[in-house]
């Protein structure tokens, strides 16, 4: 589904990845772990397409993502939900509405969002709170609710960048077990973290990044630095 073959992105002399090689098989469940700075985010922004690598080959479905015209990335985005630790919903919409808004933003029509959007937030429970807006709920929900909004688009292909960084544990056991539970109906999770405690409760792949190097990878695995 998605391979990087000897990937490499340097910010000035730094190399934030340093000729990464690594496969994503569709329906797998990925923990990214790594420390600060190891190189996760930059790894994502190479796939969005928002970095541009200086070496090496990001493929998506074998298309090749440098060589995609700027007016080509949106439509490769549509494949690919992103859920971020700072959550960014606009704050003067609903719940309803956040969604609603991401997909206007990808052409779908008003009855198509009427009907669509309540189905995805009783997906992630929270039915209850379509007309709450973000300062009205709790940082789970509002995480829930980011969720929620990045499966809009049917991705096939979540990223998950620490969304559990800013959350209590109750909050952030409730996050992954929704992705979990996305990851059972379909999608393919990439989860980029650095919480011990919740890759060793996933039990699927782990991924090992340091310094912008893939140094370690265990199938069922658990964190590891």
């Amino acid at each position: 589904m998605i391979r990087f073959q000897n990937v490499t992105k340097k910010y000035d002399k730094h190399k934030a990845l340093d000729s990464v090689n690594l496969e994503i098989r569709q329906g797998e469940f990925i923990s990214l772990v790594g420390l600060s700075g190891a190189g996760k985010t930059t790894l994502f922004k190479v796939l969005l397409g928002e970095e541009r690598a200086e070496g090496g080959q990001v493929l998506v479905d074998d298309v090749d993502i440098a060589k995609l015209k700027k007016s080509d990335l949106p439509y490769l985005r549509r494949k690919i939900g992103t859920v971020f630790q700072d959550i960014k919903l606009l704050p003067k919409a609903t719940a309803f509405e956040n969604i609603a808004f991401a997909m206007e933003v990808c052409g779908h029509t008003r009855d198509k969002i009427r009907e669509e959007v309540p189905k995805i937030l009783d997906l992630v429970g929270l039915a209850h709170k379509q007309n709450s807006f973000p300062d009205e709920m709790s940082g789970g929900e509002k995480q829930r609710v980011a969720i929620a909004r990045a499966l809009s688009h049917r991705p096939v292909l979540l990223l998950a960048d620490e969304p559990t960084g800013n959350l209590d544990e109750v909050n952030a056991g409730e996050v992954i077990d929704l992705l979990l539970k996305i990851n059972e109906l379909g999608t393919t999770v990439l989860l980029a973290t650095h919480a011990v405690d919740l890759v060793n409760k996933i039990k699927r792949r782990v991924v090992t990044i340091e310094e912008g190097k893939i140094t370690f990878q265990q199938e069922q695995g658990k964190y590891k630095l």
